[in-house]
């Protein structure tokens, strides 16, 4: 009798445990191919919003696995102007040697504007011909191929940080702008004091070059807070945001495997810097000339890493 009864009661143990399997595999289920499918008409949309030839869109760099470059254009508009690219960040990943690096661009870098026939500042690209002109006119620059691109405007910007609950950077130097506060140390920041975060310069004893480090730091900060505050309703927001602030030809299977297979060599990037010097020029323009000796070593690692 003891016997039989444990054996009863292990099955009816049993039979809840699979009960509850079942229903949160079929609950679970649902959400997921709620999400999958969300993903991809979200990413489906973002592809079809962004203006570039049939040729730029048809790559397959991430899918093989291959060394890829990503150009990440900030773009600042008002209204329904084009606008220009207030932020340029080129990032190239290795996933086989699980290298990368990042590089920012100064707006201000005087260079050809490829299909324009002028030589002029590189964040007047995007005004003069959107996304593909500003990847032409990178390429032309740092002699590698430019695989994809990513646009965002600067709404995309706040609202992804405050989807996120904010995030955590540590900032190397006290500073005040827009209102706000910047103490040594870790700082936390919603999307406005992100914003105002990434936008100072002036104050900034590197300049342009100060402005870029805390760009790439914030960019790093919201990738790394996106997979390690992982929610269906973060997800959720998130695609609302992307659906309409941004644009790329990074498809869907594509963005599986970026936040995957190429996570390590994201995490291990080195940053990369050109040095210059600006000035303002005879047509009464400030311009920022890219040192020759510089600017090829970073060609050269550039072309290392996209082996």
């Amino acid at each position: 009798m003891a016997k039989h009864r444990k054996k009863s009661s292990w099955k009816k143990l049993l039979a809840i445990i699979l009960g509850v399997m079942t229903v949160a595999f079929i609950v679970g289920g649902g959400i997921v191919w709620s999400m999958y499918r969300n993903v991809n008409e979200t990413v489906t949309r973002v592809n079809d919003n962004l203006q570039i030839s049939e040729k730029r869109k048809q790559v397959e760099t991430i899918e093989e696995k291959r060394s890829v470059s990503v150009l990440l254009l900030g773009i600042d508009r008002q209204g329904g102007e084009q606008g220009r690219s207030d932020s340029m960040i080129v990032m190239t990943l290795n996933p086989e040697t699980n290298e990368g690096a990042m590089l920012s661009i100064p707006r201000d870098t005087l260079t050809e504007i490829v299909g324009r026939g002028v030589r002029d500042k590189i964040n007047h690209a995007y005004a003069f011909g959107g996304a593909e002109m500003a990847m032409d006119s990178v390429e032309a620059l740092l002699a590698i191929p430019i695989d994809y691109v990513v646009e965002t405007d600067m709404d995309a910007f706040t609202e992804i940080v405050d989807t996120l609950g904010g995030i955590t950077v540590t900032n190397n130097f006290a500073f005040s702008t827009d209102g706000y506060r910047f103490p040594v140390g870790e700082v936390e920041l919603d999307g406005e004091s992100a914003l105002s975060y990434t936008r100072m310069r002036y104050e900034d004893p590197n300049g342009d070059f100060g402005r870029q480090e805390r760009q790439r730091a914030v960019l790093t900060a919201i990738v790394e807070k996106g997979r390690s505050d992982f929610s269906v309703d973060t997800v959720t927001r998130l695609l609302d945001v992307a659906g309409n602030h941004a644009k790329t030809n990074i498809e869907f299977n594509e963005l599986v495997t970026l936040s995957t297979d190429y996570m390590n060599s994201f995490r291990n990037a080195s940053t990369l810097r050109i040095e210059g010097a600006g000035g303002i020029e005879s047509d009464g323009i400030y311009y920022w000339n890219p040192d020759a000796a510089s600017l090829a070593d970073v060609q050269n690692e550039l072309k290392r890493l996209m082996e």
